[in-house]
């Protein structure tokens, strides 16, 4: 893992909390949706995906959320967006290997590692998390998994 300057991840975080990207649900047919509750934190989301065969079509999000919940739901939203269900799958696995603090691939994640801490925070890990278990959830069903 290369060093990162803190103030660039701190921005890149704060940049997602404050300007959201894909932060709408839709009722256009085609989505599959999940919803998301946290224990711990006000985090109550719903993630939508809309996918053609094995390629993601688009993401979208919304609920109450705190920034960590809302940056990195917004920041996957991006990150998957036009990838294969497949490519999608590695960059899931990379980020929760991050978030582990196991080896990752970080060229894959591109602005995800703004969230390469998070691991060292335990409190923060549902936070950071929320999201990408919602979309690796409903990737898991679209291919008959559970």
């Amino acid at each position: 893992m290369s060093e990162i300057d803190p103030k660039l991840l701190r921005d890149i975080i704060m940049d997602h909390y404050q300007y959201p990207r894909n932060h709408e649900l839709t009722n256009e047919e085609g989505y599959l949706s999940k919803h998301m509750a946290s224990d711990s934190c006000i985090d109550d989301i719903t993630v939508q995906v809309k996918l053609d065969q094995d390629t993601i079509q688009d993401v979208r999000f919304d609920g109450e959320a705190c920034t960590i919940s809302t940056a990195s739901t917004s920041i996957m939203s991006e990150l998957v967006k036009g990838k294969t269900t497949q490519e999608a799958k590695e960059i899931i696995q990379n980020y929760f290997s991050m978030i582990d603090q196991k080896e990752y691939d970080e060229d894959l994640l591109e602005e995800a590692v703004a969230f390469q801490n998070v691991g060292k925070q335990a409190n923060r890990i549902n936070c950071a998390t929320i999201g990408w278990k919602a979309l690796r959830d409903m990737i898991k069903e679209s291919e008959g998994q559970s």
